[in-house]
């Protein structure tokens, strides 16, 4: 919002402007921040709660150095604006968190009237976010032309695959020797498992099966299958935010989505590990596209080797995989459920902490 817009809010009528005022302001999925002139927080919209890890409640009269790192470069920015009543753009603004938190932000500074010592309005774009919206679209669009390309390949297979067991039944009908048999028995078998598997590769085909539910049903589901699947050696751990309402989807196929994180988390680890599943709350959210003013996040966290980082761009793909066990396609598939739900799955891997991060729009 620069000042000139904030002028024009200023100059709306008084019994519909403030309340249009607060409606814009809350709809923002730029976070922002009003100071007085002694730079106290007087207002914080909810992009800016959530970037700034604080409640308006909690953060209304503080000092905002109490929020993030108030260093030299930003003190004078402050400043300048202040002294000359006039705005100020700073690209790529390190910005630190008092939690330790670390954004990388497009910074602009607007001076509020009155004029002597103005309030000051500060619009805070994280850069890397900004980023992760144009690669998350250069993914989904490759994604979706690979998917293209291997469903016409497979539904190409299935029919060839069809004859060969076919041919090897009429065979198998033909010949007395057991022996022979057990051959032909073995063309039958992998061309029910080709089949199975190109099956798998053109993805999820039934409607989704929505209902209200809470996220927390479905990684409880998911936590116990996974410390039964190990018998105990895979520990998971629990960080959910008790706060966040139910939405619309389908938890079957959300517990097949997070139960193939794991799976993989679980190879990685080599049967054995931590994993912690984590659901937090982000407002003001962009997916595919579209901005949603609450989506729900959830981290699956090992602490396995990584992924190797060649792979990173291309793990959501059919057939792509950095284990010896598998297919390759529990990851695709996860991938194309979160699709249909609005949503997408992302990862960032180290060595030691590798987190998938699946995100679903919560709107009703």
């Amino acid at each position: 919002m620069s000042s000139a817009g904030s002028q024009a809010l200023d100059h709306l009528p008084p019994q519909d402007g403030a309340g249009l005022e607060d409606a814009i302001f809350d709809a923002l999925a730029t976070a922002v921040v009003m100071l007085d002139p002694e730079w106290r927080v007087i207002s914080l919209n909810p992009a800016g709660q959530t970037m700034l890890e604080a409640s308006i409640e909690r953060s209304r009269g503080i000092p905002f150095e109490r929020l993030i790192d108030l260093d030299e470069s930003w003190r004078s920015l402050l400043m300048q604006v202040q002294s000359e009543h006039f705005a100020t753009v700073k690209r790529e603004m390190p910005m630190m968190l008092h939690s330790g938190a670390q954004y990388c932000v497009d910074l602009i500074i607007s001076p509020l009237p009155p004029t002597t010592k103005p309030r000051l309005l500060l619009e805070l774009n994280p850069v890397d976010r900004l980023n992760a919206i144009s690669e998350d679209a250069h993914l989904r669009d490759a994604q979706a032309s690979m998917r293209k390309v291997i469903k016409g390949l497979a539904h190409e297979v299935k029919n060839p695959l069809g004859g060969i067991r076919g041919a090897a039944q009429l065979l198998a009908r033909e010949l007395d020797d057991s022996k022979l048999t057990e051959y032909t028995d073995v063309i039958m078998e992998e061309a029910d498992r080709l089949r199975t598997l190109v099956d798998r590769m053109l993805g999820p085909r039934e409607r989704l099966a929505t209902r209200p539910m809470n996220i927390h049903e479905v990684l409880e589901r998911v936590r116990q299958l996974t410390e039964a699947e190990s018998d105990g050696a895979i520990e998971v751990e629990r960080d959910y935010d008790p706060s966040l309402p139910e939405f619309e989807a389908d938890p079957d196929q959300l517990t097949q989505v997070i139960l193939n994180i794991t799976r993989n988390a679980g190879q990685a680890m080599s049967g054995q590990g931590t994993i912690t599943l984590r659901s937090r709350a982000r407002r003001q959210y962009t997916l595919a596209g579209k901005r949603h003013k609450l989506v729900c996040s959830v981290d699956i966290i090992d602490t396995g080797p990584g992924v190797p980082e060649a792979l990173l761009d291309q793990l959501f793909l059919p057939m792509v995989t950095s284990g010896t066990k598998g297919n390759g396609l529990g990851l695709s598939i996860a991938q194309m459920i979160a699709n249909r739900h609005g949503g997408l799955i992302q990862c960032d891997s180290e060595p030691g902490n590798t987190c998938f991060t699946l995100l679903l729009p919560m709107e009703t």
